[in-house]
């Protein structure tokens, strides 16, 4: 941490240098943030770790994780991706033999790796414990996506027999529950079951990006696509200039609405973007969208229209649950940190994860609810490919590692995240972030 002269740490209010190119263009996309991170990121058109220039070429096909990961962040800066998405110290031994030369600027983020920093010490001991882990919750894991990817349609069939509303309400339940268990394995090496975050018009491609790269590493920050997707529609930042009162407050009625058309708002997006760019964002695997209601009718006699009418609102119903979870899961609440409020410069990645989180107390010590609610979420943004069924064996050696470096790690229920991510939307005060200590008022 830099220290002014007095010996207090010097205070930033974002943990990017550069305010991120292309940010506020109309239509965001994951593919133009991914150009925006070549200007801004120093790489030179290579891939860029710490201060370090790769050449991972003739890697990308033999990545383990997938080609994907490599292929589609060359040219921007992947620190924060290489360290969380390789707990053994195998990767690092294999970059020398991939460097090209130093990089010739300094990092464009503010988020640093030290050996002896809260997230490599955290990491260092999660790499010893990983030997000794109970494994079999991955397996109870599978069984719980699977169980709930059947029960989607199931309710499905059972809604088109009897023309019933209410089954196909549940059936919408379990979709978007499978989707948010998909989002397990989407992190994770190439794997079957992340596509079936497909199953209702989200690409699970394109939020390796969103989510994966984007949110993890710089949750609640202008590097957020997760923050800057939604605006001005929703605005969490703290920031006058771009809500306003209506903003402010207006989202609390509208909000709801916005959930509801999430799924279908991501797909008319694509569109859009194909015809902008006049290259397609589809691929093949995006047609596990239509699965559910070609089998809908293929089971019923029902005319074609009436199918659609009723997969429509399973869709609906399943994008209402996913923002619901997903946007009262950890991250939107006045005590948690984003962009606009202060927050102690050159801060350990690990450390910023939490001052971002606030994790669900409600949902712990349940697999189930874990795996469909983003629950044991700050966990999950450190080590985002080890299976959530795992990470609850994490615990004790994270508290031992948060209490020795004196950092406060918080926990509430979902109803106070609801209630906290609605004041978010309204606060436009800045906080000041001590990882010692709650949020408060700056000069208190």
């Amino acid at each position: 941490m830099s220290e002014k002269s007095n010996g207090a740490p010097t205070l930033i209010t974002t943990i990017s240098n550069k305010y991120p190119t292309f940010r506020d263009e109309p239509l965001k996309t994951v593919y133009r943030w991914l150009e925006g991170k070549r200007h801004d990121d120093g790489a030179e058109g290579l891939w860029r770790i710490h201060d370090t220039l790769y050449d991972l070429t003739e890697f990308v096909e033999r990545h383990p994780g997938g080609p994907e990961w490599i292929r589609l962040t060359k040219g921007t800066d992947i620190t924060e991706a290489f360290e969380t998405h390789h707990i053994t110290s195998r990767a690092e031994n294999l970059l020398p033999k991939f460097k090209v030369r130093d990089a010739k600027q300094p990092r464009n983020v503010r988020l640093t790796f030290k050996d002896d920093g809260f997230y490599r010490t955290l990491k260092r001991r999660v790499r010893d414990k990983l030997q000794e882990i109970d494994k079999t919750p991955i397996r109870t894991s599978q069984v719980i996506i699977d169980s709930l990817l059947a029960g989607a349609f199931v309710f499905a069939f059972l809604a088109m027999k009897f023309n019933s509303y209410l089954l196909a309400a549940l059936s919408g339940v379990c979709v978007n529950w499978t989707m948010i268990c998909a989002h397990n394995y989407f992190h994770q090496k190439d794997n079957w079951r992340m596509k079936l975050f497909n199953l209702a018009f989200f690409s699970y491609r394109e939020w390796r990006v969103s989510h994966a790269i984007s949110h993890h590493h710089y949750p609640n920050s202008i590097l957020d696509l997760e923050i800057s997707y939604f605006e001005p529609i929703l605005c969490w930042l703290p920031n006058p200039k771009i809500k306003g009162t209506f903003q402010r407050f207006g989202s609390w009625i509208y909000g709801p609405v916005v959930y509801s058309f999430i799924f279908i708002g991501e797909f008319v997006k694509r569109v859009i973007e194909s015809f902008q760019t006049g290259k397609s964002s589809f691929f093949a695997d995006d047609l596990i969208s239509f699965i559910l209601p070609t089998f809908m009718y293929l089971c019923d006699s029902s005319s074609l229209g009436n199918v659609l009418k009723m997969w429509i609102f399973i869709v609906l119903v399943a994008s209402f649950g996913f923002g619901l979870i997903g946007l009262n899961a950890a991250h939107h609440h006045p005590e948690v940190f984003h962009s606009g409020d202060e927050i102690p410069d050159e801060i350990d990645f690990g450390v910023y994860q939490i001052a971002a989180v606030i994790d669900r107390a409600d949902v712990k010590g349940s697999h189930f609810a874990v795996l469909t609610s983003f629950g044991d979420h700050c966990l999950h943004h450190m080590f985002p490919t080890l299976d959530h069924g795992i990470l609850p064996q994490l615990y004790p050696i994270f508290h031992q590692t948060c209490n020795e470096f004196e950092t406060v790690y918080r926990e509430c229920s979902w109803l106070h995240h609801i209630v906290g991510q609605h004041r978010q939307l309204a606060r436009i005060e800045t906080n000041v972030y001590d990882p010692a200590k709650q949020f408060h008022k700056p000069g208190t």
